[in-house]
């Protein structure tokens, strides 16, 4: 089974990475984008106990909406899985001047600074001792990365050890 999975990520990021990803650009709300990622991943959130928080606005951005819920589930299931047991997760949309963002963040474990300029790589796992198991295929940072930019956008991160991480994707208006 997680063979499976490690294949169908690969496969689709090879599609992004060559060019061949079809993307169904249309009026999309990212504030719908990360109720809908809330709600699918929201019982996973809930066996951990922690506190998800949404605040926001509708912002509409010219975007595949499937492709940015992949995003935004991605970093909501990252934020789940290194946030501690009674945790705080906080998800924000806003615009600002021509573009829509997303921030996704948690009181997590954090990243240490010398893993963030390779936290986007495929296959690079910031604790070692994860494995395929317990810590994913790997390229789900990579995945979303590569969406985002085939968006024209951008997705950047701040993080510090024990205190947490903070993904932002600015993605623009049309």
């Amino acid at each position: 089974k997680r063979l499976g999975v490690l294949v169908a990520d690969l496969e689709r990021l090879a599609k992004i990475e060559d060019g061949n990803l079809q993307l169904n650009m249309a009026n999309t709300d990212l504030f719908e984008i990360v109720q809908t990622a809330v709600h699918n991943l929201e019982p996973k959130a809930m066996k951990k106990e922690l506190s998800l928080f949404i605040e926001g606005d509708p912002v509409i951005v010219e975007a595949d909406r499937e492709r940015m819920i992949q995003v935004v589930m991605n970093l909501l299931s990252n934020a789940i899985l290194y946030t501690q047991m009674h945790g705080h997760i906080r998800m924000k949309v806003w615009k600002d001047h021509q573009a829509g963002l997303i921030r996704v963040e948690d009181d997590g474990i954090g990243i240490a600074e010398d893993e963030l300029p390779f936290i986007f790589e495929r296959f690079y796992r910031t604790d070692k001792s994860r494995n395929r198991k317990t810590g994913g295929t790997g390229i789900g940072l990579t995945i979303a990365k590569s969406i985002v930019e085939a968006h024209g956008g951008k997705i950047e991160v701040t993080s510090a050890v024990g205190m947490g991480s903070c993904f932002t994707v600015t993605l623009p208006e049309k």
